[in-house]
């Protein structure tokens, strides 16, 4: 192809030439500085600019609202409850509900300060040059200048409905995370201190679910009882029944060395507390001739003929008895409740 087959506008100009046929920039580098600034039509319209606002407060009223029904759901819910959730399936309602609730406050926090800064806020491009890291006073009066500056950009004084309402959403939000707390342990109650076992109650054989009369009790035989009227269709068997678990031997009167466990005996049967005072495991295992009881965890050993003191073993204290008597139908029954609380030691129990 020829010069002539190329159109003119494409052929290049004489002060090209000079620098071998190309074109160059006077300056590649060249800042280009900031684009012309446009304004929103929040900035010139104060209807849109209210409605922005409207939004704004309408999403923080709904953090407001979500924070309010994460706190009823947490206390509302029962924990075992279960409902499905299409697509999802079969799940915790409590841990639904708490997700939902609390997902959407934060939320509606983060859109609503998003929309606020994109259609309130001043939205002027400022470029700033580097400076030293350490800040002179100056700087210093600069910047709370520049903070007041962005305060009075911002509208928050005059926008008084975004401000009450941000203040309220942030306020609440930090609500759910102190309910949560409860779950860091049991509140400071008396729950602990007692059991199912009342003045009255009959022994119930866990194996026979009968009433237990003292001849079914045999010398250097350990029978593990509950209290009457728990059964274990009830909702909260599992937290009654590691109270109030209870195992019961019978020893020769003669053999009995503790004053106090004589007494609360009936013809040398003798009930203690199941409950390990170490970390609370199920005591199952007993030595005729020595009238020990050992738990199989950590192998905590306590004489049952001396009060049930620890002979062996991490646990902290002797097992609780339980002072028993017969009724007069001939059934064995409790005469009371531990008198101290079972299990192992805890932040209350002083």
């Amino acid at each position: 192809m020829s010069s002539q087959d190329i159109p003119e506008e494409n052929l290049p100009s004489e002060q090209d030439a000079h620098h071998g046929g190309v074109a160059v920039a006077d300056d590649p580098f060249a800042d280009p500085g900031l684009p012309a600034h446009k304004p929103r039509i929040q900035d010139i319209d104060e209807r849109a600019a209210r409605h922005s606002e409207r939004t704004v407060a309408l999403l923080f009223t709904v953090s407001m609202l979500a924070t309010i029904g994460f706190i009823a759901s947490y206390v509302a819910i029962p924990v075992d409850k279960i409902v499905f959730i299409w697509p999802i399936g079969h799940v915790s309602a409590l841990n639904f509900a708490l997700g939902l609730t609390l997902g959407t406050a934060l939320f509606c926090i983060g859109a609503g300060a998003v929309h606020w800064a994109r259609t309130l806020m001043s939205d002027v491009e400022i470029a700033d040059d580097r400076h030293e890291i350490a800040a002179s006073p100056e700087v210093k009066a600069a910047v709370m200048q520049d903070f007041a500056d962005g305060v009075k950009d911002s509208d928050l004084p005059r926008r008084k409905l975004i401000r009450n309402t941000m203040l309220g959403a942030l306020a609440m939000v930090p609500l759910s995370g102190v309910v949560l707390l409860r779950d860091l342990g049991p509140l400071p109650e008396k729950k602990l201190r007692t059991t199912s076992w009342a003045k009255g109650k009959l022994l119930i054989n866990q194996n026979t679910m009968e009433p237990l009369r003292p001849e079914d009790v045999a010398v250097g035989s350990l029978t593990f009882a509950q209290p009457e009227g728990l059964e274990e269709d009830q909702h909260d068997y599992m937290q009654e029944i590691a109270k109030a678990a209870l195992m019961i031997v019978r020893i020769q009167p003669e053999d009995i060395k503790d004053k106090q466990e004589l007494e609360w005996s009936h013809d040398g049967i003798v009930a203690y507390s199941k409950i390990c005072t170490h970390v609370g495991c199920p005591i199952s295992l007993y030595e005729q001739q020595t009238h020990h009881v050992l738990c199989p965890c950590h192998q905590s050993t306590f004489d049952l003929s001396d009060g049930a003191r620890v002979i062996f073993g991490p646990a902290g204290h002797a097992l609780p008895q339980l002072r028993i008597g017969v009724n007069d139908e001939g059934f064995l029954e409790a005469l009371g409740d531990f008198e101290e609380p079972v299990g192992p030691a805890f932040w209350e129990r002083g």
